[in-house]
């Protein structure tokens, strides 16, 4: 569960951990479940079919908390019976739990018989004042760590690893620090969620990765160029071959070979198919075995325990300690209290705004007038018009022979 990239020695833990039949029979034997024994080591319960079945092995810090795992159940007394059956666990089990003690006997009374006699000075009465045991001492309870312990203590075991497996994605230091930063600062602000989480460690390592992988920095000034590169000359190889590879190849080496995830937790966490983490793991080998000389001559087979103790000897020129426990946390949650602020501000303007706007909005509607417009051609209306001598002249006609009938429709000839 651990992300630091440490180096195993392969030849021990081949020799300690069993063939995939007894590590079936013996959590068949211990009456576990796949999920029991996923939550102990800090898998998926998949992984662990995967490995009872032989298809993978577990690898690196897990292989080790999976053979002593199983160590610790062989050495069980409930393996000591030769068939190992999943019903002869919880027998010898409750055979080897000690009977309940009998009920004591309540004392003589103070004003018996038996306080008077003279038997109650002799040895039987030291013998019963004696106690026959010495009694167990209390349990100490010890308190529950709290949110802000756990935390630390999270962040004391992961942060430095994680700040130089960043360093190995981006070549930054800025960058790997500010991103190991980031991510406990969300995993504090979801500090519920990661707690319940099998794996927080792998939670924190993902936040880290997205955030340190991002296309984005490209643009920022502070990030264009790497740092200075490594002192020793294979060093400076190994970061310059692992910087030229994709970004997703970049994870999926560092996650397989670095910290030391099978292919079915490397495929899980860099969100992509098992068979898609294997392509990408194959060219990736194969493009860093083009770069770097060591990894040119060495069997398929072999690369990925040279390529483990590779990425464990490199040693950058940069410092990577990252900040204390207690400043990351203090400023994450001084940010949260700025946007919570800001966000109260921003709601309250909105709603001092809208009130205004309510109080001097009109509560009907006006149309508005349209301005005067100058009209040409049209003669203005300025009362009748002057007659002609034409119609004076019907004009006066009309006056002299007002006749009715005929005659005002058909006039005779003058």
């Amino acid at each position: 569960m651990t992300p630091s990239v440490e180096t195993t020695s392969s030849e021990d833990s081949e020799l300690s951990l069993p063939a995939p039949k007894e590590r079936r029979r013996l959590r068949e034997a211990a009456e576990l479940t796949h999920d029991e024994v996923a939550a102990a080591v800090g898998v998926t319960a998949a992984t662990i079919r995967s490995w009872e079945a032989g298809r993978t092995a577990p690898r690196g810090r897990k292989r080790e908390l999976y053979t002593q795992f199983l160590a610790r159940l062989a050495a069980s007394p409930q393996e000591a019976g030769p068939a190992g059956a999943p019903g002869e666990a919880k027998t010898a089990r409750a055979a080897e739990e000690p009977a309940a003690d009998p009920p004591a006997a309540d004392p003589p009374a103070a004003d018996g018989p038996a306080a008077d006699g003279p038997a109650a000075d002799g040895p039987a009465a030291d013998a019963r004042t004696e106690p026959s045991e010495i009694p167990a001492e209390a349990p100490v309870r010890v308190p529950a760590p709290g949110p802000a312990e756990g935390f630390d203590a999270l962040y004391a075991h992961a942060a430095h690893d994680l700040a130089r497996q960043a360093y190995l994605l981006t070549g930054r230091r800025a960058l790997a620090l500010e991103a190991v930063e980031k991510a406990f600062v969300q995993a504090w602000d979801r500090w519920p969620e990661v707690a319940a989480d099998p794996d927080p460690v792998g939670w924190v390592r993902a936040i880290a990765y997205e955030y340190a992988l991002s296309p984005w920095h490209r643009f920022r000034p502070a990030h264009r160029h790497p740092d200075k590169p490594p002192a020793e000359p294979a060093d400076r190889i190994l970061l310059d071959a692992l910087l030229a590879l994709s970004p997703a190849n970049r994870r999926t080496v560092l996650l397989y070979d670095g910290v030391g995830l099978d292919l079915p937790d490397t495929a899980a966490e860099t969100e992509a198919t098992t068979p898609t983490a294997g392509s990408r793991l194959v060219h990736a080998h194969a493009d860093l075995a083009d770069r770097i000389p060591e990894l040119a001559d060495v069997p398929l087979e072999k690369q990925s325990a040279l390529l483990r103790d590779l990425l464990t000897a490199l040693r950058p020129t940069v410092d990577l300690d990252p900040r204390p426990a207690v400043a990351v946390r203090g400023g994450g949650e001084r940010r949260t209290r700025m946007w919570t602020r800001a966000t109260l501000s921003l709601t309250a303007m909105i709603a001092v705004s809208t009130a205004y706007t309510v109080m001097t909005a009109p509560t009907h509607y006006e149309p508005p007038l349209a301005p005067g417009e100058s009209v040409s051609g049209v003669p203005p209306l300025a009362g009748p018009q002057r007659l002609t001598e034409r119609s004076k002249q019907l004009h006066d006609k009309l006056l002299a022979d007002p006749e009715a009938g005929p005659a005002r429709i058909a006039p005779k000839a003058g």
